[in-house]
């Protein structure tokens, strides 16, 4: 169905939903902040992907990601796991640069594609702008570096990883001889490898080097082993590179003897009881990028982040074993730690650490892909976006200031 199409139906929604004592959505917006900018007049319209993508492009390439490049299926399962909705929608206040805010005034300075707030198995809060709908299968960027990381202590757990102190190489001959190949998947997996790449998302950087390797037919060890300088030892310093997440979907493929989207379908998706499918951007043999580019619907994303606010267990099966998830999230280094990182986060396996006495992580992407999951209170916040800026956007402090106030406000209301 055609964006302009939707309209009536997307403007009545809207209305509906500003009734007093109106459900929690879904509620969805014919535009947003900007909406010319980003080609609303052209019904947000597609172009081939590129590092330096325009923003009349953004709301379409976005969500419509897996049409544009070749992506391997994942499948849903006969039948989805029940997410029940609020009585009433989530009214949040929350403070940002000495004003108070609420989730409608976020949405109406800031170019989310949706938004998605969850507590235990219920949504509290769930709007789409820009004529995205619950339909679309919105786009991970570098959220799925966190997918491939549960799907890597899942191999562990079946024995199909011996250990995550061995060498990359043991399980990806091809990378036998290499640095890559000599660095541990423990090392890999807190992006601690030690070796030069320069990922700043200008279009001349190291990642736009590799993404050009993986499309050109080059096996992608080979577009791996090209970069091959070791400047510190492995597992003494933080140095965020996608390459790394590459290597450790090499090492799952390889091991499980299955593809990304087919183990991903397999152990995760089908048993959390998904509602639909997704898909997984591949390279040009065919091999997903395991640092990027899952596409999948709004509550699916919920559905996943709610698996990990339940330390890996969904409707009374463990899907991702406890230990690996609670290891995962739990700074194992000093220099893993929050503020040493970076100054709002540390770093887990492939995860974000907030700091505080809480246990908080997050799923981070560039251009405003974000989960936040807080498992004490079963809490999530799923956000995605097509910021301008792929890095320290605004709005980055701002959804960090509305989730704390999230947390406060339920972690004191059980």
């Amino acid at each position: 169905m055609s964006p302009t199409r939707l309209l009536p139906a997307l403007l009545l929604t809207v209305l509906l939903a500003g009734r007093a004592g109106a459900q929690a959505g879904p509620v969805f917006a014919p535009g947003g902040p900007d909406a010319a900018a980003y080609g609303q007049a052209l019904g947000y319209p597609t172009a081939p992907p590129s590092p330096l993508l325009p923003q009349a492009y953004m709301v379409g390439d976005y969500s419509r990601f897996d049409r544009l490049l070749r992506a391997n299926r994942i499948v849903r399962p006969a039948s989805a796991s029940p997410l029940r909705r609020a009585a009433q929608e989530l009214r949040l206040t929350y403070r940002y640069r000495g004003a108070s805010h609420t989730l409608s005034e976020f949405l109406d300075r800031n170019p989310a594609t949706g938004l998605l707030i969850a507590r235990g198995d219920t949504i509290l809060f769930e709007h789409y702008q820009y004529a995205r709908t619950d339909r679309d299968r919105l786009l991970s960027q570098s959220m799925a570096k966190t997918i491939t990381a549960m799907l890597l202590g899942i191999a562990v757990s079946e024995g199909a990883i011996r250990s995550i102190d061995q060498p990359a190489a043991d399980y990806v001959p091809g990378l036998a001889g290499t640095e890559f190949g000599r660095t541990s998947i423990r090392d890999l997996l807190h992006m601690a490898s030690g070796i030069a790449f320069r990922e700043t998302y200008d279009g001349t950087d190291d990642a736009a080097a590799l993404n050009r390797a993986l499309f050109s037919r080059v096996d992608p060890a080979r577009a791996v082993a090209r970069f091959n300088t070791r400047e510190v030892p492995a597992g003494t310093r933080f140095h965020y590179a996608g390459i790394q997440s590459e290597v450790l979907g090499l090492v799952v493929a390889s091991a499980t003897h299955s593809s990304l989207a087919e183990y991903l379908q397999s152990r995760i998706w089908q048993p959390m009881g998904a509602e639909a499918d997704a898909t997984w951007t591949v390279d040009s043999t065919g091999h997903e990028l395991a640092f990027c580019c899952v596409s999948a619907v709004l509550r699916d994303w919920a559905r996943f982040a709610l698996l990990l606010a339940h330390d890996g267990a969904w409707n009374g099966r463990q899907i991702i074993p406890r230990d690996w998830l609670e290891a995962s999230t739990t700074v194992a280094a000093p220099f893993l730690a929050p503020r040493a990182v970076a100054p709002s986060y540390g770093y887990g396996n492939q995860v974000w650490l907030l700091p505080g006495p809480r246990r908080q992580f997050a799923l981070l992407g560039i251009h405003g892909q974000r989960i936040f999951v807080d498992p004490a209170a079963r809490l999530v916040l799923v956000h995605t976006a097509v910021w301008v800026k792929a890095s320290a956007n605004p709005a980055a402090g701002e959804l960090r200031a509305l989730w704390h106030a999230l947390v406060e406000r339920e972690a004191t209301n059980p």
